[in-house]
């Protein structure tokens, strides 16, 4: 009996091989991932270069920890992860030099799911939502983020960014709501 053939293209031989020291295979691994990446980085420290700087930092660190990924949670995960924790380093950093208050930049929304009404509505909203998010502190914005946008547990967030599950639930809270009242006004005028 001939055992079937797997793709080399396939995610799951993808990061077999990469845990295995392939560097093509990590590679690939990369392009594939790098855009949500680089999204997740810029919600998390609002700069473009900045995130740019943490997502080559996160690939650095996601090679270096390879060989110890045990494939417990999915490789899109364990990035978000690592990434989530290098732009916390950096935010450490940033705040330790003093650097000048960052720029709001706001990411482009894409999904092939919506509608194209709903598609521009969601992009007429993204400036105003973006906005938003970089009046909430970095914590609170982080909380929301992962969980409204990234769909993390509540348990994920707090280990990740070392607060209880409490913490976790009620800063989603809080920042929910301050982003409700920051937005309304943006809703009642131009929706």
């Amino acid at each position: 009996m001939e055992r079937e053939r797997v793709e080399p293209s396939q995610p799951l031989d993808l990061v077999e091989r990469a845990r295995l020291g392939d560097r093509d295979a990590f590679g690939e691994l990369v392009r594939i991932h790098q855009h949500e990446v680089f999204t997740l980085a810029v919600r998390l420290v609002r700069d473009r270069e900045l995130a740019a700087d943490v997502t080559q930092d996160a690939f650095v660190r996601a090679w270096r920890a390879m060989p110890r990924f045990r494939g417990d949670a999915k490789f899109s995960t364990w990035m978000h992860r690592i990434t989530v924790n290098t732009a916390w380093t950096h935010r450490e950093k940033e705040r330790r030099v003093r650097l000048d208050p960052l720029e709001s930049l706001a990411v482009d929304p894409e999904s092939s799911e919506l509608d194209p009404e709903r598609g521009g509505e969601a992009a007429a909203a993204a400036p105003a939502i973006e906005d938003a998010l970089g009046l909430l502190s970095p914590t609170m914005r982080a909380v929301v983020v992962l969980k409204d946008i990234y769909d993390w547990s509540h348990a994920e967030i707090a280990e990740h960014l070392d607060i209880s599950v409490t913490a976790a639930k009620v800063r989603l809270h809080r920042g929910r709501k301050e982003l409700r009242a920051r937005l309304a006004d943006w809703k009642d005028g131009r929706a």
